[in-house]
């Protein structure tokens, strides 16, 4: 079964590339350029996980994980947040993201970061930051 990603990120150069090698991965990808309704979308598109920008127009990609984190019916979905400035999230809190990834990042990498985050939860090793 394609495993589905809901991509957030207001750059839409950004969203197609990564669109267009997520799919070549072989995941569904939905993408959004807005924050705002990622509630909405995840209760739509049902992701098995969601990949965010951390800077975005209008609110931080951290919110947008800490709104996911937040709701009974979407904690259990994987966030990862992608960031060109990782001593910035650090130092503001991680916003119980899954994991971060540090921009620039090789596009295989991120794969095998979103292939660990769909794998059986039970085989998950304890992350720290």
């Amino acid at each position: 079964m394609t495993k589905r990603i809901l991509l957030v990120d207001d750059d839409a150069s950004i969203l197609e590339i990564l669109e267009e090698f997520l799919t070549s991965a072989g995941f569904h990808v939905t993408t959004l350029t807005k924050a705002e309704d990622v509630l909405s979308n995840i209760a739509l598109h049902h992701p098995d996980l969601v990949l965010v920008d951390y800077l975005l127009n209008g609110i931080n990609g951290g919110e947008v994980c800490a709104q996911i984190k937040k709701n009974e019916q979407t904690r259990h979905i994987p966030v990862i947040l992608m960031t060109a400035y990782p001593r910035v999230l650090l130092s503001l809190g991680t916003y119980n993201c899954d994991e971060f990834v540090e921009k620039p990042f090789d596009l295989d990498h991120l794969v095998k970061r979103i292939e660990y985050r769909l794998a059986d939860p039970d085989k998950l090793q304890a992350d720290s930051f």
